[in-house]
């Protein structure tokens, strides 16, 4: 009875600790992976994104991050934050039809963002490190999907550039991908008109007139009334009552 209830616990102990591993993911540490933050913006508009970089190596650190911006979504303004011990350097291309930013008609974009290390700046085994980026305004499209290639201290390449596809699981190398948001439509501002009067409403104007003139006029000669009911009634105490 004592070696079946030994068997018993122990394989009670061997299904949690699988059912843990399943649902709690013990059985390695999650992969991480280079993300855009925000994920979100809005087009149209500016956004100032984030490019946060995880260093999954245990022994090498990573020295290189270079960010290809989409081909099919180009953006006029690109602009880059200084990051402490890190040089940026941005490349072009030439884009048809031309990109209008603020009045002006732009043949260029940028394409290329890369950020390389220097000194002792490279993100060490267990560290991340965030380059962030302003641009916009951002196209008209659903979202922009960024290629990435994260270089190590070692010469292995993290090339980050696969697709995800809607309703199937993330993908390897998934990249960074920033959903924009069409822009809220401005609310309709109601253009108030003067009021125009009409021919009833100055006979209404008339009407009022003449009521208040006639009980002005009721009121003055309600007032007489009582002043010579007064003087009467002063001269009939005045005047001597005759004898019979």
């Amino acid at each position: 009875m004592t070696r079946f209830r030994r068997t018993a616990t122990a394989a009670a102990a061997l299904a949690f600790t699988a059912a843990a591993t399943a649902v709690l993911g013990f059985a390695g540490p999650a992969s991480a992976h280079v993300t855009v933050n925000p994920k979100e913006a809005t087009q149209g508009g500016y956004a100032r994104v984030a490019f946060r970089v995880p260093n999954e190596s245990d022994t090498a650190s990573t020295t290189k991050l270079e960010v290809v911006l989409p081909e099919n979504a180009p953006v006029g303004s690109v602009s880059t934050m200084p990051v402490p011990g890190w040089t940026v350097t941005t490349e072009k291309r030439k884009v048809d039809p031309p990109i209008e930013v603020h009045g002006s008609q732009l043949t260029e974009a940028v394409s290329k963002i890369t950020w390389t290390a220097t000194g002792d700046a490279a993100v060490k085994p267990g560290q991340f490190q965030e380059f962030p980026v302003s641009m916009g305004p951002l196209p008209q499209v659903d979202s922009m999907i960024f290629k990435v290639l994260q270089t190590y201290s070692d010469g292995n390449i993290s090339r980050w550039i696969d697709d995800p596809a809607p309703g199937a699981e993330e993908p390897e190398h998934p990249a960074p991908v920033l959903t924009l948001a069409a822009a809220a439509a401005p609310a309709g501002s109601a253009t108030p008109t003067a009021a125009v009067a009409s021919p009833d409403d100055d006979d209404d104007d008339d009407g009022n007139g003449l009521a208040v003139g006639l009980g002005v006029a009721g009121l003055v000669a309600g007032l007489a009334g009582l002043v010579l009911g007064g003087l009467a009634f002063t001269r009939t105490r005045r005047e001597p009552v005759a004898k019979a």
